[in-house]
């Protein structure tokens, strides 16, 4: 049995559109500039997790994941994912646009890439005055109007485009277009993959005077030109109590505002739990343990956790991820 909760070291990742804010507001440790993504919890190969805490400091995320199997992800998730863990956390600082993209679902990406497809949420920690997400048509299209858009470099006539605050959240689906927009600070939940089709990228230049890779054609196969009246998720909060923010076959994410000491039970639950830290600090205590995570930190309760106290220190709030 594992018996610890788990925190990790974040892999930090240079990109062309990254900032400063996951040093500066997150406390991310680097030397470097530009960093665009934190990756909290990840498996994905090349970039795998490891333990920074506890008895089990050192080990890999997919190490745990071979000895404790179910006690780690829950039966459920292990019958289906066996040694892969399917999630990869993020915290996110696009101090610029991303290029515009699209991801494919898992049959095409198992054919494609032999990978999973990536589906996906974002929740907004912070946002610059006027800040915008692209995501999704304005009305339904198709390929030609697309791709004439496209050619001509004025896909914004077609495409949605929306304003957003702090604590907005967007579900991204397979197929749907989206951007994060310049000035954004969010929390990333998806499916562990890194198949991304980019289509637009502003004709930008890398560091070496480089344009990225466009996948037009790919994209084609995988893109949803159907629209919908509104994108943003819509949810309510409530104080110590976990609400319900999206919900997929890949992952559930609740909001959880905490003002007071709090007795969590996860026994309706066969699944790892994961806490990102989107506002505040809070004490997690399990047993003799106590592990502190404070705004832009990450904690994985095991499957086989199922009892523990959250103790904020100033309020807090917290995003709850799991899989039914």
């Amino acid at each position: 049995m594992i018996n610890q909760l788990l925190r990790f070291t974040p892999i930090l990742k240079q990109k062309i559109w990254g900032g400063e804010k996951l040093k500066t507001v997150l406390n991310k440790k680097s030397n470097d500039d530009k960093i665009g993504e934190s990756w909290e919890v990840s498996d994905v190969d090349g970039d795998e997790s490891i333990v920074s805490n506890g008895e089990l400091k050192g080990k890999t995320l997919r190490d745990l994941i071979s000895i404790y199997r179910d006690d780690l992800v829950g039966k459920h998730v292990y019958e289906n994912f066996k040694n892969e863990f399917p999630l990869l956390i993020k915290y996110i600082d696009a101090k610029e646009v991303l290029s515009i993209q699209l991801h494919p679902n898992d049959d095409l990406s198992k054919k494609q890439h032999d990978s999973y497809g990536k589906t996906e949420m974002w929740y907004v920690m912070q946002s610059d005055e006027e800040s915008n997400i692209i995501i999704g048509f304005k009305e339904d299209s198709n390929e030609e109007e697309y791709l004439h858009h496209l050619r001509n470099k004025s896909l914004l006539e077609i495409l949605n485009s929306d304003q957003v605050n702090k604590g907005d959240a967007y579900f991204i689906p397979p197929g749907r277009v989206h951007a994060i927009g310049g000035g954004l600070l969010l929390a990333e939940i998806q499916q562990t993959s890194d198949v991304t089709y980019r289509i637009y990228d502003w004709d930008r230049e890398d560091i070496d005077g480089n344009y990225r890779e466009l996948h037009t054609d790919k994209a084609l196969k995988a893109i949803d030109f159907k629209s919908k009246k509104t994108y943003k998720s819509d949810y309510f909060k409530e104080s110590n109590k976990a609400s319900e923010v999206v919900s997929c076959p890949y992952f559930t994410t609740n909001v959880l505002p905490i003002t007071s000491n709090l007795s969590v039970k996860h026994h309706d639950k066969d699944s790892f739990v994961i806490y990102m830290c989107v506002e505040g600090k809070v004490d997690f205590i399990y047993g003799s343990q106590t592990e502190t995570i404070q705004m832009g930190e990450t904690l994985l309760v095991p499957a086989c956790i199922k009892e523990f106290e959250i103790q904020p220190n100033i309020d807090s709030e917290l995003l709850e991820i799991y899989i039914k």
